[in-house]
């Protein structure tokens, strides 16, 4: 994520602010990439404190535009989760949108977003998280950190966070997107990834009765259990690495000369900038021991993850 400029003082101001040090109220406008005066709000922004601008004739913005259903908000505390899953949806949105899609050159089918809460006014709910045809539901208990911490032990898991999982499952949409829009992606995918027409639920079946460690071959010992979760858990890995190459040179720091000039990672979306990310939460996870932090990129990138997240960069970059 770049850092912005405010259009009345040119101070830095930074992708949730809704008004600058010197008073001046923003608004993050999707198609421009970039914050404008404020002039028309989305209808959230009292209420959720979304920033955006509305978008066309609608109340809403862009990324709220796409929220389908919201969780009960007579319940204490789910207006607080529902602004936060909203937020780390809007800064997963604009990290796609970057890539060429869901902007108006994009004219494929949206995303839309189901944000459920377990605890409703009737009582407590099931909730599973997952994508079904651009469909996709969220568990706002996952923007509890207490409550997602205590999930990513149970599970085992290195890192969970909501960026994480809009970021896993916008990767199973734009898989649906590729598959019903390039007539060449599958038989590709499927040489690299396996087949997706393996039966889904038989096989998260064998993965939670008998979970396998990532060894050489995944990102993830969840990546293992199919083809549609290998390729989400790789696809939400490279764009994780994305994101901290980005957000990294967007501060203006910079590391020691190493294998990857800055200029060449600006350019290169591929294995140049693979490399270049990894040494940047190399040097980012130190920074976070030193503080009793937990890595900011804790996995291990063997030569054929690394592949997959080469062949779903040529695909996923419009």
């Amino acid at each position: 994520m770049q850092i912005f400029e405010c259009p009345a003082c040119h101070a830095a101001v930074y992708f949730h602010n809704m008004s600058c040090a010197c008073g001046h109220q923003l608004a993050y406008s999707a198609p421009l990439g970039m914050m404008v005066s404020l002039q028309t709000a989305c209808t959230n922004r009292d209420m959720l404190g979304c920033n955006w601008e509305r978008a066309g004739d609608g109340p809403g913005c862009l990324s709220c535009a796409m929220t389908r259903t919201v969780p009960d908000t007579s319940v204490p505390g789910n207006t607080e989760k529902w602004a936060r899953t909203e937020a780390a949806k809007r800064w997963v949105l604009v990290g796609l949108m970057d890539l060429g899609w869901l902007t108006p050159a994009d004219t494929g089918p949206r995303p839309v977003f189901d944000l459920k809460s377990e605890q409703t006014a009737f009582g407590r709910a099931r909730v599973t998280m997952g994508h079904d045809a651009g469909a996709i539901t969220l568990n706002i208990a996952e923007a509890d950190v207490a409550e997602a911490e205590r999930r990513r032990a149970d599970l085992d898991e290195p890192y969970r966070s909501l960026a994480g999982h809009l970021r896993h499952e916008l990767s199973h949409y734009l898989h649906w997107r590729l598959s019903e829009e390039e007539s060449a992606f599958l038989p590709a995918f499927r040489g690299l990834f396996g087949d997706e027409r393996e039966d889904y639920s038989a096989a998260l079946q064998r993965h939670y009765a008998d979970p396998q460690p990532a060894g050489n071959a995944f990102l993830t010992s969840y990546a293992s259990a199919h083809p549609h979760e290998d390729w989400a858990e790789t696809v939400a890995g490279f764009l994780h690495l994305r994101d901290i190459c980005d957000s990294f040179e967007a501060t203006g720091l910079g590391l020691a000369p190493g294998r990857i000039a800055d200029s060449e990672a600006e350019t290169c979306a591929s294995a140049a900038l693979i490399t270049r990310a990894v040494d940047i939460g190399l040097a980012l996870n130190h920074v976070n021991r030193g503080m009793g932090l937990a890595d900011v990129y804790p996995f291990v990138l063997s030569p054929l993850v690394r592949d997959k997240m080469i062949f779903a960069d040529r695909w996923i970059l419009r």
